[in-house]
């Protein structure tokens, strides 16, 4: 099976030895993605809510460049510098996506690139 980078200027550049996103076959494996806006690749500014928001915006961005949408995802992983705001990423989550809802983990860390409170990467599944 191939390999085929996925890349779109409307994502935040990879910031490091990685690619947005990988498609193999049917599966697209979604490189993490942090509140950056990809025109200054500079974190958004607002409060926790406006990072979340941008943080699915670009997610949204690479699952339309590689053919698909955000319910094509099967297996979402939220990384939280704060396992407190758990709450608000569901809400906001509700606004991005419909049943059936993907897979999901929720991980407390430590710290994140950029000293972000939010980072999320997925598996995509573009099979019918």
């Amino acid at each position: 099976m191939t390999r085929e980078i996925i890349h779109t200027p409307k994502a935040p550049e990879a910031i490091g030895t990685y690619s947005q996103a990988v498609k193999v076959g049917d599966v697209v494996y979604m490189s993490g993605q942090i509140p950056l806006v990809p025109e200054t690749m500079t974190v958004i500014e607002g409060d926790f809510s406006t990072q979340v928001r941008q943080v699915f915006d670009n997610l949204t961005a690479v699952a339309e460049a590689a053919g698909g949408s955000l319910q094509d995802i099967v297996k979402l992983n939220i990384f939280l510098t704060d396992l407190s705001h758990f709450g608000t990423v569901n809400e906001i989550m509700a606004d991005y996506f419909q049943q059936p809802y993907p897979a999901r983990a929720a991980i407390g860390v430590a710290s994140l690139p950029k000293g972000v409170p939010v980072e999320m990467d997925a598996i995509m599944h573009l099979g019918a």
